[in-house]
């Protein structure tokens, strides 16, 4: 059964930049962010929760951004995807929160204190793979330093500057499987399908997304090129 979502904490607690989407978290439902709403009563349907980690490093002066991993090639399930650090929920998980932490640990290596817990967004049904995920949204208050904790589930990690997802010129729509998913071209890194989706939600209900040229609608192959190819020495640093 679905659970109460919005505000986790006081947005006045937050900076200015982050309180919006934090205070507009209670507004909004799944069908809203583009997701189907999760049946009612179906055991089958697991729990799982990604954590959407907002953090700001002034003196790099690209304004706040967001992490993001990719899956190792090597998986098989999702290879190659980038992803919010997230999984399912273990039995000894507290809740949504608790896994979506759990995960970002395991994967990534960051560390709880650092982090505050600021909304929940109401469960997203994943019907593909019968999941009901939790995203969680958190502002990292002091970040540390992150890094692939292990090579065979995660490739890589980055902090995304908020300004190059909302970069017109990086919106893209892919094709697959005949139907279409908002991606973000990052160099090396093609956010699309779930994560493009949420993402894309996350920017509108944040007030932050910009105009782009929603008729661009590439192949996968092609997408992935144009990710590749974007010429950017200094992210990720």
């Amino acid at each position: 059964m679905s659970e109460e979502h919005g505000p986790l904490v006081d947005p006045n607690e937050l900076p200015t930049w982050l309180r919006p989407l934090v205070e507009r978290s209670a507004e909004v439902d799944a069908t809203s962010l583009g997701w189907l709403r999760p049946p009612e009563g179906d055991s089958r349907i697991r729990p799982a929760s990604v954590l959407i980690l907002f953090g700001e490093e002034p003196e790099h002066h690209d304004g706040p951004d967001v992490l993001l991993l990719r899956r190792a090639e090597s998986l098989n399930s999702h290879p190659g995807q980038v992803a919010f650090p997230g999984g399912a929920t273990d039995d000894g998980d507290a809740g949504p929160v608790d896994t979506a932490l759990r995960e970002a640990i395991e994967e990534v290596g960051v560390l709880p204190s650092g982090i505050t817990p600021a909304a929940t967004l109401p469960e997203l049904y994943l019907a593909h793979s019968d999941f009901r995920v939790t995203p969680v949204l958190a502002h990292w208050h002091h970040p540390t330093p992150v890094t692939a904790v292990d090579p065979a589930e995660t490739a890589a990690v980055a902090r995304v500057p908020i300004s190059m997802l909302t970069e017109p010129s990086n919106r893209i729509n892919v094709r697959i499987g005949g139907r279409t998913t908002p991606a973000f071209l990052v160099p090396s890194m093609l956010v699309w399908g779930f994560t493009g989706g949420l993402l894309d939600g996350v920017l509108d209900l944040a007030g932050w997304s910009r105009g782009w040229n929603r008729g661009d609608v590439r192949e996968l192959s092609e997408a992935w090129q144009a990710a590749v190819d974007i010429d950017d020495p200094g992210f990720g640093q």
